[in-house]
């Protein structure tokens, strides 16, 4: 009997916990995050605000779970890269198509990414050294071994790729749907957009090549 209601409470635990997520998604998705206070996430989860410090510590640190959740790069394990055997050409586009059709479809990340250039903030910052590490292990893995005394090259380049992909998401639906004269609200702009990126990363690593 003890067992089961051990069980029980771990899952009205899990539950809360998940509720306080969503709620978290809900006001960033209608209010933004300015409307993000402990008293209205609780309300919105309809669970006890002070389950939010028994779970989470306290609200920044459950808004740090949530934005830690959303974030692409994130959420890509460094150390789950597969095995490759072409310097990680074909995992590169792979990672930034990917990356871009993330960004496109998730709004609420959309707006942390602007809260991200817009204010000071710890859980942003927290997250923004996580992303760094997570791509640390990625480039230490594949990228680096494979380009050398290029490596820092390789790295600039995604650097420019990874923040257009950002930018031109948070553009499209605010001021303007095109951009250079490509409808990026169009399924056949993304795939302007997306194939160039692949050409991009053949090129860099064709440059490479044809130097070696």
């Amino acid at each position: 009997m003890e067992r089961k209601a051990v069980a029980g409470n771990i899952r009205n635990k899990e539950r809360s916990k998940e509720k306080f997520l969503e709620a978290v998604g809900k006001i960033l998705e209608t209010k933004g995050y300015s409307g993000l206070k402990v008293n209205d996430i609780a309300a919105t989860a309809g669970v006890d605000k002070k389950m939010i410090y028994n779970y989470f510590g306290g609200t920044d640190q459950l808004i740090d779970e949530y934005i830690s959740s959303l974030d692409f790069w994130s959420n890509v394990d460094g150390n789950t890269a597969p095995e490759i055997a072409d310097g990680g050409q074909e995992f590169s586009k792979q990672l930034l198509t990917q990356q871009f059709d993330y960004v496109a479809s998730n709004k609420n990340l959309q707006k942390i990414l602007l809260w991200g250039v817009a204010e000071k903030r710890n859980s942003l910052r927290n997250i923004a050294d996580e992303r760094e590490r997570n791509g640390e292990q990625l480039f230490n893995q594949i990228a680096d071994p494979y380009f050398a005394e290029n490596a820092l090259q390789y790295r600039a380049i995604m650097a420019i790729l990874i923040s257009g992909i950002y930018y031109l998401n948070l553009y499209k639906g605010v001021n303007a749907e095109t951009f250079c004269g490509i409808d990026l609200t169009k399924n056949e702009g993304s795939q302007q957009i997306k194939g160039a990126l692949g050409k991009i990363i053949d090129l860099v690593y064709e440059d490479h090549n044809k130097e070696n």
